[in-house]
């Protein structure tokens, strides 16, 4: 037999979750409007197919279920329990299911983590117990969750009170019960078929990364929405993402507590620590994982990715009976990343001479003269399709869909245009009832009112696909590093920190240090005119501000005198300050300035970042982050995210610099943060100045760790 690794306890637990062969309700009521009886009515109108045993010791039975009063006397073996009782008598409960072998456990019950320190204290340890017993739990103060593969509906979500779930290929795991039955509302109402549903409450021991990660896992789901206020588990939400675009799975995200008042809620309300939102955009952007920004925006992807498969490509055929419309769709389509060329010459002329009065370039409009001829739909279909190549099509026929005499012959023609066609995404705007839409959505033809908001959604689905076809990068294109080289354990100064990055391959200019104005006179002479003084201290981050600096030096005395003022102002400006001498450095100003740099995230760990660097940095903020660590090919696509790329190719006659070696110094950075991610805060080479051949750093700070949390307990 197989050793039961680690992996396959965790597996085990969470199917125990998702798909128990039996379950016990701890706390069923025989009134189906209570929160101990909603399950309990769920389960029944779901048809569960496994064992249900209800726990009262007050009734016999409970809504055609015999009822047993406790844990202890169940009949036979349990995967699953309930436990919906109040807060001090979880405890207990644990114990009882340690004794009954029973493998996952969700607990509804409040007052735990979210209300402070003495619910933190008991959460802990009904944690502990259940560990103790191999028993895996979700939340607690957790709304529940649902299969509707097998009727298992541990919820009192109110969202299944007008009906059972729909068994369906599409995931929903939310860190919010609440708005969780919001979403699961708003889906069914788009005829959207949410199989799992999941809420994880305060995260006790389950986290939204695990259920994800299983999810992705599962051959029974293909598209996922998540709502998350925060990252539990950063290792298995990486793995969780990983496997998504390796099974091109489309995971979409909303993550919420951006701004400073959101991120203070989210802490509140889930007990755990969110994440800088520019580190959350660089690792979604890393995983391909597109990111909603509305409760609509998301829907919509998941609406799209439910139905169309992934586009090969970027080309989007617009089709319409408006010129207007046309318009507008060709706009959303560049804002939303998308190409729409326009179909061949050939093409075109044959077009108009079928249809005189429309317009064949693409957009397509055939005019409302489609009324007449219900065909020209179908040919301009099948002409986009074959002759013009486009990986999407997006047709507009406004209200024509929901006449009873239009609408028939309109489907028609479309499903004439596609016939024989590969599959791709095909939307049709238009309006018209439920049974309208789903007629179009029967064909896997995706409809929309809002043209805007269907071009946003496929220019999501283009972005998936990209991602998911994108080489990932590989370990072994990775710099080597020196294993001598470490980062400071203290705060250092300038020099001492250009020569860490410089054993790591991150060159500087030539520079001496000097502890008096004549031994700087004569560094510089050494060093060749002109040159850069700046003050030498560990306690000083921004040279600048206090007179720390001084460019372009053209002589001895020069120097010298400088010197001497700087560090008279010292005195004044950073009595506080460790003075240690003067840095003299050769002077470089034929180039672009860059800054490179890595901060450890709390939450999502060390994440490196490119930008436009010196004075610029602050003001214009085009920096471009991803996960350390990065290869030179990945740091060079960072690079060329930048809107100030262009600058680095040569723009306004300016020459072009080495972009290689910026990509080069990227990545030995961020190698080297990633390889000690507990020894520093942030690192900074700022500026790194690009050349037309090579890059240097003109300055450098590392920022050793001020304050290193406790890492969460792995519940693997």
């Amino acid at each position: 037999m197989p050793e039961n690794t680690s992996e396959d306890r965790w597996r085990s637990g969470i199917e125990a979750l998702l798909s128990p062969r039996s379950v016990a309700v701890v706390g069923a009521s025989t009134d189906p409007n209570r929160i101990g009886g909603r399950p309990m009515d769920y389960y029944n109108r779901a048809g569960f197919t496994g064992a249900l045993y209800p726990v009262n010791p007050t009734r016999k039975e409970v809504q055609g279920h015999t009822a047993y009063p406790d844990i202890a006397s169940l009949p036979g073996p349990v995967d699953f329990a309930l436990l919906a009782i109040p807060a001090p008598g979880i405890a207990e409960a644990i114990d009882a299911c340690a004794q009954k072998d029973v493998k996952a456990a969700l607990i509804f019950s409040a007052g735990f983590a979210e209300v402070g320190a003495e619910g933190a204290t008991l959460q802990a340890d009904i944690v502990a117990r259940a560990r103790r017993a191999g028993i895996r739990i979700l939340g607690p103060n957790c709304l529940g969750m649902f299969n509707a593969e097998i009727g298992h509906c541990p919820t009192f979500s109110s969202a299944l009170q007008e009906g059972p779930p729909e068994k369906g290929r599409i995931a929903m795991v939310t860190q919010s019960g609440a708005y969780g039955t919001h979403l699961l509302n708003m889906a069914r109402a788009r005829r959207m078929k949410v199989g799992t549903w999941i809420s994880t409450g305060n995260e006790a021991d389950i986290t939204l990364a695990e259920c994800l990660e299983y999810l992705v896992d599962s051959d029974e789901v293909d598209t996922i929405a998540c709502y998350m206020e925060a990252v539990n588990d950063r290792d298995r939400f990486f793995r969780a993402l990983e496997k998504a675009r390796a099974n091109r799975k489309l995971v979409t995200i909303i993550k919420v507590g951006t701004s400073a008042a959101g991120a203070e809620a989210a802490q509140s309300h889930t007990a755990s620590l969110a994440g800088s939102d520019e580190s959350v955009e660089a690792v979604l952007r890393h995983f391909g994982i597109p990111r909603a920004r509305t409760t609509e925006e998301m829907l919509d992807i998941v609406y799209a990715a439910s139905l169309a498969p992934p586009p090969k490509g970027r080309k989007l055929g617009i089709l319409t009976i408006s010129g207007g419309a046309g318009v507008l769709m060709a706009d959303a389509a560049e804002t939303a990343g998308l190409t729409t060329p326009p179909m061949p010459e050939a093409a075109q002329q044959k077009l108009l001479a079928r249809n005189p009065l429309s317009s064949p370039r693409n957009p397509i409009d055939v005019t409302a003269h489609a009324l007449n001829d219900f065909p020209l739909v179908s040919e301009n279909l099948q002409s986009m399709s074959v002759d013009g190549g486009y990986d999407m099509l997006i047709s507009f026929f406004t209200s024509w869909t929901a006449s009873p005499v239009l609408g028939p012959k309109v489907q028609k023609a479309v499903l004439d245009g596609l016939t024989g066609q590969p599959k791709k995404p095909v939307v049709v705007v238009c309006q018209g009832s439920d049974a309208v839409m789903a007629s179009y959505e029967a064909h896997d033809i995706l409809t929309f009112e809002d043209p805007s908001r269907a071009i946003r959604a496929l220019g999501h689905l283009a972005d998936f696909a990209e991602a998911a076809n994108a080489p990932a990068g590989n370990p072994r294109d990775l710099p080597a590093i020196p294993a001598d080289v470490t980062l400071p354990a203290e705060h250092v100064d300038e020099r001492q920190a250009k020569q860490i990055l410089a054993a790591a391959g991150i060159n500087a200019l030539p520079e001496e240090f000097a502890a008096t104005p004549e031994a700087a006179a004569d560094a510089a002479a050494r060093i060749g005119f002109p040159v850069a003084l700046k003050i030498v201290s560990p306690d000083i981050t921004h040279k600048t501000e206090v007179g720390g600096v001084a460019l372009g030096l053209a002589d001895a005395d020069a120097v010298r005198v400088e010197a001497a003022a700087m560090l008279a102002r010292m005195r004044d400006k950073a009595s506080g300050a460790r003075i240690e001498g003067l840095l003299v450095t050769a002077m470089a100003t034929d180039g672009v300035e860059l800054v490179v740099g890595v901060r450890n995230d709390p939450v999502m760990g060390p994440m490196v970042m490119v930008g436009l660097g010196g004075i610029f940095v602050e003001i214009f903020k085009d920096v471009v982050l991803d996960i350390a660590p990065v290869t030179p090919a990945e740091a060079r696509r960072m690079i060329e995210r930048l809107k100030a790329a262009a600058l680095l190719h040569g723009a306004r006659g300016r020459r072009a610099v080495d972009i290689d070696a910026i990509a080069d110094a990227v990545s030995r950075l961020s190698v080297l943060a990633a390889r000690q991610p507990d020894a520093f805060d942030s690192i900074e080479v700022n500026p790194l100045l690009a050349r037309a051949q090579g890059a240097v750093a003109l300055d450098a700070l590392i920022v050793p760790t001020q304050l290193t949390a406790p890492a969460k307990e792995s519940a693997a």
